[in-house]
């Protein structure tokens, strides 16, 4: 007769020997830099992105796919190498300051330069291995010091092939995208002139 607790130790072996035999995989949404730099003259304003929100059903460790009718699935060893929200807000911080020609100084004390406050929402991070990566964020801008603001949406969609690495990087470009948008309507807010949300 088989003791329970050897029983139970033999269970837990060929768990974590299951476990051990499925190798985990992690993404970034950070692009890697350009290897040739814009040089585009500098801005005469500096920005800062606050903390981005992201919805409670895809803000876990591992990618969270939409698979048939069974909506969102989380992948066990298919993993963000940082939380979600850091990671969507370092894809975009890059994405401005390269967009924009001036530098991200959250946290930073004021450097003599306008300050562009940047808050982004997303409402939704859809991932569909072999069809599409889409967003959907809301983002306002604020001009300090001043009171000029606006707030927009916008809902950008990727095609993308099969496999994890095509989702990701579909994701990667459709916050460079929206990245574009926010940047289109931020240096005419800084400059002080009229402007108005970028067409959906």
């Amino acid at each position: 007769m088989i003791r329970p607790r050897i029983l139970l130790a033999a269970v837990c072996a060929l768990a974590l020997a299951a476990c051990a035999s499925a190798p985990v995989h992690y993404y970034t949404l950070v692009a890697p830099a350009p290897v040739v730099a814009d040089t585009g003259p500098a801005a005469a304003f500096q920005f800062e992105l606050l903390p981005v929100g992201v919805p409670a059903q895809v803000d876990q460790p591992q990618l969270v796919i939409r698979h048939g009718g069974q909506g969102a699935v989380p992948l066990g060893s298919e993993r963000w190498i940082a939380p979600l929200a850091q990671e969507v807000r370092g894809s975009l911080s890059a994405n401005l300051a390269q967009a924009l020609h001036t530098q991200d100084v959250t946290g930073l004390p004021g450097g003599g330069k306008p300050r562009l406050r940047i808050k982004v929402d997303l409402r939704r991070f859809d991932s569909a291995p072999g069809d599409y990566a889409l967003i959907d964020a809301a983002w306002s801008l604020r001009l300090l010091p001043g009171e000029a603001t606006l707030a927009c949406t916008s809902q950008v969609r990727e095609p993308v092939g099969a496999g994890y690495d095509a989702l990701v990087e579909g994701h990667q470009h459709a916050l460079a995208r929206l990245a574009a948008q926010i940047a289109q309507v931020a240096a005419p807010l800084a400059g002080g002139r009229a402007t108005a949300c970028p067409a959906p």
